[in-house]
């Protein structure tokens, strides 16, 4: 079964002077502003490296917890921060860092799930670069 979701971006200008904005399928974002300096500097609105950092750790999470699952384990929490790295034009790193509360498993029951996960989430698959994850069993 094939799951379609659209997003549109609608940019304004130059690269640097230009403006844009973003809106979901889900309208989550509508018309979310972004331009150079929400990017390059510290403006206030999105960019993509941060939408594709909360994706990153958002479909992480949920693949983590569907592995769990199959091994019997509920998480109470599984809180992941992802930091994508932009050098020289190109997302050359994705790093989560994981913090987790899943009472009755062991460590190295544990870190199978995480790297099951790490390798087959979805986001995973997608990204052309080094991911790296830190986890920690709470």
């Amino acid at each position: 079964m094939a799951i379609r979701r659209k997003a549109t971006s609608v940019w304004e200008g130059s690269g640097k002077e230009g403006t844009g904005h973003l809106t979901t399928q889900s309208t989550v974002l509508n018309q979310t502003q972004y331009s150079f300096n929400t990017r390059f500097a510290d403006g206030i609105g999105t960019n993509p490296e941060e939408l594709v950092a909360a994706a990153h750790a958002g479909c992480f999470n949920m693949k983590l917890s569907f592995v769990l699952g199959g091994e019997g384990f509920t998480p109470e929490k599984l809180e992941t921060k992802c930091t994508i790295t932009l050098d020289d034009g190109a997302v050359t790193l994705s790093q989560l860092d994981l913090t987790a509360t899943i009472p009755g498993i062991s460590q190295e029951k544990f870190d199978a799930c995480v790297a099951d996960a790490e390798k087959n989430c979805p986001i995973s698959k997608l990204l052309n670069c080094e991911i790296k994850v830190d986890a920690t069993l709470a």
